[in-house]
């Protein structure tokens, strides 16, 4: 039965490089790109960290009964939204890797079904993350400090352990050394195809 490695952790905590160099090591594993309405950033590109899109293709997507899962975040610059759309991405003969957060995992997993998704949780100590994801946001032409502020305080409560555990997410993977932690993932993955 194919799965889908569903990456998941709080910001900073190292997601996008690790999701990269497991890509690099098991380029067998297919994609799952969700949608954002939220503007792109400096070194993103459309369709490779999210398929980009304005509220009335999300809209559009709605009347067609696509929509997986869908979550809004309000920000100090407006609603943001991402969401997973059955858009012809997934195969039930493939593996998959993706990138995603608690509540969406909850949502591919209810529509898929709990057997498909294998979560992957990262963790990083607050302190590193919050230096990382400083030092991310001052290398944007515009940073938005206020926003990242936002995201750092509502991850302690979106990853709390009480939410990890009621998903049934037990084992975490610490980035302290993320060629270190990639080797534990790939293995994990294996162990699991």
């Amino acid at each position: 039965m194919s799965k889908i490695f569903y990456l998941m952790g709080k910001s900073a905590s190292g997601k996008d490089t690790i999701y990269k160099k497991i890509r690099e090591r098991m380029p067998e594993l297919k994609t799952i790109v969700i949608y954002t309405t939220r503007p792109i950033r400096e070194g993103e590109a459309e369709g490779v960290e999210y398929h980009f899109v304005d509220e009335d293709k999300l809209q559009q997507f709605q009347k067609e009964d696509k929509v997986i899962e869908l979550r809004e975040y309000h920000t100090v610059h407006g609603i943001w939204k991402y969401f997973t759309v059955n858009d012809g991405q997934f195969d039930a003969d493939e593996n998959y890797i993706a990138i995603g957060t608690l509540e969406s995992y909850k949502g591919l997993r209810d529509y898929l079904g709990k057997e498909k998704l294998v979560p992957i949780y990262i963790e990083v100590e607050d302190g590193i993350r919050l230096e990382r994801a400083l030092a991310r946001e001052r290398a944007q032409r515009e940073p938005r400090y206020e926003e990242l502020c936002r995201r750092f305080l509502a991850d302690a409560e979106d990853f709390s352990t009480d939410k990890l555990e009621k998903m049934g997410i037990t084992r975490r993977f610490f980035n302290t050394d993320v060629e270190k932690c990639v080797d534990e993932i790939v293995l994990g993955i294996r162990e699991k195809m």
